[in-house]
């Protein structure tokens, strides 16, 4: 919390240090009548905003609706004017109510928040009135210490200060990390959780990130750090809460599920108590103890409203409200004055669209307007022209058209030999944040892309490595996308044209991948022969599941993704010469 932050906690009267900024301190006045012995808490939640302040383009700006007569429907949603909008207005006639995510605030944004470290996000939320956020892996994509000015605020120690006469004033809210300790001392890096207070009402936050985090961010991210298992960091702490007398609980974890429908609206408990859902925070919820009431994810990005039974195997709430700020979830949280618990069989629980067709918040456009002033000069300028919207992020099939684009893009820039000498190219599904929109963004006009919109596709600024890797290292590699750590959800690498091979899905684990398919340029890949193969550092060093990767030898260092895919834009469409959509039928799958 900020110093300003803090002196705005004392003025409202909250209780508990650890307790989030806007918290009222129990009344005194005992000529008030006695309130009722339950309480309606409304929890309003959502994950994954990635810094999303403007709608998010493409695919990526929708989410799909099931109608009644069982049809679907995508209905356009996002944007921080409409979600500031839309909690505002929910919070209307709810006396308690607060305000939570589940990590991924920050962190793979487009380049209005990225472009300045994420500051115009924060700034965001702030304004919305968040009241605690569990950290997620995002949180981590530039540090420790970067994560530490986010919650703390103060200019970034390379960039300086954006504005004139302002300094980054840091989170109003507390980020919370029960589960990231410093390698040294144990100790974890920001508060395990927060304490929310009003009128004799008390709700304990924890937080986690996913156990996995040093899996999925760069080591120089991660550096010096920690990461601890989900269910006993989150048992622990419930414990302790329990002790200092807080009853009610609710887990924020940056780990998430796998309904078996992409509509939000989809009731994954109508076969039973969590029948409808898959994925990691299944198991989980299951392990969780009792003593919490609800648990707010995220990571996959995905809606859902379930229950999942606890370890007594009594039905618990699991949420998750999509990503990018397209939808949130608001739960009802029925609060025993007595016991100082929640009645769990009263939690209910659904997510809402926020959609363009309501009021813009006017603070959210100034904001917005503010920043997009000062990054103008380097989002406006066109690199390149696409016929057709080009499918990533929001692809369904597993070879996505801007994968392979993006592929193209690092082989062509690394294969000269002074650069590399690259043969084939891998990308990393998850390091495509976006759509290659068609539609125009701004004033640049249909079919136009723009710096900003590449960046939106590609914000790590991940440099680009080539390395040596054997014949057999490399189907190793391919194999591990279907295997190991990946076998549950398999992330299929983006592969360069020249590189083909069948993935039958009718098999189990690795035999996923035929080893014997995979060609290069039409000839079978040598086992002993050694190729140079290119990808971005993240996977170089092992990310996302893929050790294979870390073995391979004589790493050159090249340019930054998003370079090389900005000059290939440049190099391969033209206003009369667009860039087609690719073919994505580089991988043959057989189902």
């Amino acid at each position: 919390m900020t110093a300003a932050a803090a002196v705005l906690a004392a003025a409202a009267g909250v209780l508990s240090a650890a307790g989030p900024a806007g918290a009222n301190a129990d009344s005194a006045d005992s000529a008030k009548p006695r309130p009722a012995r339950t309480v309606d808490v409304q929890l309003l939640s959502f994950n994954d905003l990635h810094g999303n302040l403007e709608p998010p383009q493409g695919s990526s700006g929708t989410v799909t609706e099931t109608q009644p007569d069982g049809t679907t429907k995508a209905i356009p949603a996002g944007g921080a004017e409409y979600l500031a909008n839309a909690l505002r207005t929910a919070r209307k006639g709810h006396p308690y109510s607060i305000t939570a995510a589940g990590g991924d605030m920050i962190g793979a944004s487009p380049l209005l928040s990225g472009l300045f470290h994420d500051e115009p996000t924060v700034e965001a939320l702030n304004k919305l009135d968040l009241d605690v956020t569990a950290v997620g892996n995002h949180e981590f994509d530039e540090g420790r210490a970067e994560l530490e000015r986010i919650q703390n605020g103060g200019c970034h120690p390379k960039d300086g200060c954006y504005e004139d006469g302002k300094t980054f004033p840091g989170a109003d809210f507390p980020y919370l990390a029960a589960n990231v300790t410093d390698e040294k001392t144990g100790k974890p890096i920001l508060k395990p959780y927060t304490v929310w207070q009003r009128n004799g009402v008390k709700i304990g936050f924890i937080g986690v990130t996913l156990e996995g985090t040093p899996d999925i961010v760069t080591a120089e991210g991660v550096k010096g750090l920690k990461f601890h298992d989900e269910v006993e960091t989150i048992n622990k702490y419930a414990k302790e809460l329990n002790r200092k007398g807080v009853k009610s609980i609710v887990a924020l974890i940056h780990e998430g599920g796998l309904p078996a429908s992409t509509s939000y609206n989809y009731n994954c408990d109508s076969s039973g108590p969590g029948a409808g859902i898959s994925g990691p925070i299944v198991d989980i919820a299951k392990k969780i103890t009792p003593q919490v009431d609800a648990l707010v994810t995220g990571h996959t990005h995905q809606a859902y409203a379930c229950t999942v039974p606890d370890p007594s195997g009594t039905p618990r709430t699991v949420t998750s409200a999509a990503s990018f700020g397209r939808l949130y979830t608001d739960t009802t949280l029925t609060y025993d004055r007595r016991t100082g618990d929640i009645v769990r069989t009263k939690v209910k629980s659904a997510n809402h669209v926020v959609d363009r067709q309501q009021p813009k918040a006017a603070d959210m456009t100034a904001l917005i307007g503010r920043w997009n002033k000062l990054a103008a000069p380097v989002a406006n300028r066109p690199i390149g022209y696409v016929s057709a919207e080009i499918p990533g992020r929001g692809s369904t099939g597993y070879e996505s058209p801007l994968g392979d684009a993006i592929a193209d893009a690092q082989l062509e820039a690394l294969s000269p030999a002074d650069k590399g000498g690259a043969q084939l190219a891998l990308m990393n599904p998850g390091g495509i944040r976006s759509d290659l929109a068609y539609a125009a963004s701004g004033s640049e006009g249909d079919g136009v892309v723009t710096y900003g919109e590449a960046f939106t596709v590609q914000p790590f600024t991940n440099m680009l490595n080539v390395i040596d890797l054997t014949g057999a290292q490399l189907i190793t590699a391919l194999k591990q996308q279907v295997s190991g750590s990946n076998e549950a959800s398999p992330k299929i690498l983006q592969v360069s044209k020249g590189l083909t091979y069948t993935l039958d899905l009718t098999k189990t684990g690795a035999d996923r991948v035929v080893a014997d398919s995979v060609k290069l340029n039409g000839e079978a890949i040598d086992p002993a022969k050694t190729y140079r193969v290119a990808m971005n550092e993240f996977l170089a060093g092992g990310g996302d599941g893929f050790p294979a990767f870390k073995d391979g030898k004589n790493k050159l260092v090249g340019q930054s993704d998003l370079d090389a895919f900005t000059t290939y834009l440049g190099a391969h469409s033209s206003a009369t010469s667009p860039l087609a959509p690719p073919a994505a039928d580089r991988i043959k799958i057989v189902k």
